[in-house]
């Protein structure tokens, strides 16, 4: 075996979906938890020569403080049995939006954990990355293969079927590259809200100039947390004469009761992308995540 993918039986479908998009083998890591909520993981390799040349590891990092430990020890085992090329699958990047200290002493963890990767692997592959004051992922992750992909388009192709002729809404500045790119994937008129944010769960939102009365909008951001954003938008364009309002996101975290807080604010439908796995998902990234890592492992050779 020259490469194998793993996964963890959380996130078992896009996993698979991945290695078959990839043509790379599959297996699965155990993973049990002991009452001190310490972890105990087992690799699908018996024997220490079973292992292949390359690993692929399929992780996404919501809930990201364990999963982070679990990263840690299937890599520094992968290498202590002779692995030579680690390759992390991460469609969800944590702690990325934490890239300046706004108190002092505040720890800023976005180029720490992006170390603390590059440590592990030899790649890093991710979609949406929030990179808000870098422009490239490889100023958080110094590895020269840190790809960030965009589910983006993705979203908008997704759109054009489920709604004639919609107005994308981004519910801030933050939100329009995404915006933006999904609706030239359906050739969308499309704004964003300008947002001014008190707390984690304290927004205020002022909609755009465009005129929404009488359309079909939907709302599209790279990750919906809280659902305070989304929600104190969608009131505000149903107050202003939109027929319906839907959410598009690339990340769907939905933190607690988010999804409801969205939907109590009348947003109809939810739609995401797999990068979380969720029960909004209505979009597959394998297949942009499979040609993107082909081309990965072709130049780790």
């Amino acid at each position: 075996m020259t490469a194998v993918l793993l996964y963890c039986d959380d996130e078992s479908a896009a996993g698979r979906r991945l290695a078959e998009a990839a043509g790379l083998e599959a297996g699965a890591v155990a993973c049990h938890r002991f009452p001190d909520r310490e972890l105990r993981l087992t690799l699908p390799f018996p024997c220490a020569d079973e292992l292949p040349r390359t690993l692929v590891v399929y992780r996404s990092l919501d809930r990201p403080n364990d999963k982070l430990v679990e990263l840690l020890l299937i890599a520094r085992h992968a290498r202590r049995q002779g692995v030579r090329r680690l390759v992390l699958v991460a469609p969800y990047l944590a702690y990325m939006r934490q890239d300046k200290a706004f108190q002092p002493g505040e720890i800023v963890s976005q180029t720490l954990i992006g170390a603390f990767l590059a440590e592990l692997f030899d790649a890093v592959l991710t979609v949406d990355p929030h990179l808000h004051r870098i422009e490239r992922l490889d100023q958080a992750i110094p590895l020269t293969q840190a790809v960030a992909l965009s589910g983006a388009s993705r979203l908008g192709e997704l759109v054009a079927v489920r709604r004639e002729n919609p107005l994308l809404i981004g519910p801030d500045a933050e939100s329009y590259q995404w915006v933006r790119e999904a609706a030239a994937a359906g050739g969308f008129a499309f704004d964003v809200c300008h947002k001014t944010r008190r707390g984690d769960h304290d927004v205020a939102i002022e909609l755009p100039g465009i005129p929404v009365r009488g359309r079909q909008v939907v709302l599209m951001d790279d990750v919906a947390s809280t659902g305070h954003s989304v929600a104190r938008a969608a009131e505000a364009l149903l107050a202003a004469g939109a027929v319906s309002v839907d959410l598009a996101v690339t990340h769907a975290l939905f933190a607690g009761d988010a999804l409801a807080v969205v939907e109590a604010a009348g947003v109809g439908e939810v739609w995401s992308t797999d990068c979380i796995a969720h029960a909004s998902n209505a979009v597959p990234m394998a297949p942009l995540l499979g040609p993107a890592l082909i081309r990965v492992l072709a130049a780790l050779g």
